[in-house]
């Protein structure tokens, strides 16, 4: 089970929206490292970075929200993986290189639902494939 952090997003792109976990706004310089060699390994950057890193701020949409996950971040161990998100798929919805991928329809609405406690479980079914859910703590009834 993993947490979900923060959600990124292009405020040229996305109107703003309501969201229980920390929202930030992407700029053209957002990046995000990936140099398991890095001080700055698996975290949000600013370009130019003399690390390796991915650019955050693309032409294509798929990065226009992003819901970071918490793999490997507390503290991030390298080579242990980093810049796990979930984000909006691909038009030709080709799977991605270890991310969780959602139609923006099904991304926003459920921006609305997910907050700090919320975890994110992928389990490993028989036939290898994969299938991603939230899961909410069980919050006690008080009478």
């Amino acid at each position: 089970m993993f947490p979900l952090r923060q959600v990124l997003y292009r405020p040229d792109r996305i109107r703003p929206f309501a969201s229980n976990l920390p929202i930030v706004s992407l700029t053209p310089i957002d990046g995000w490292c990936d140099d398991p060699t890095d001080p700055s390994y698996n975290r949000l950057i600013k370009t130019p970075y003399v690390a390796s890193h991915e650019i955050l701020w693309r032409p294509d949409h798929v990065y226009d929200i992003v819901i970071v996950v918490g793999y490997n971040d507390s503290p991030p161990i390298p080579p242990r993986g980093s810049a796990i998100f979930i984000h909006l798929m691909n038009d030709d919805q080709t799977p991605t290189a270890g991310c969780i991928t959602l139609s923006r329809g099904d991304l926003i609405d459920i921006l609305g639902e997910i907050n700090s406690s919320t975890q994110l479980v992928i389990p490993l079914h028989l036939d290898q494939t994969v299938s991603p859910l939230f899961s909410h703590p069980l919050q006690e009834k008080h009478s």
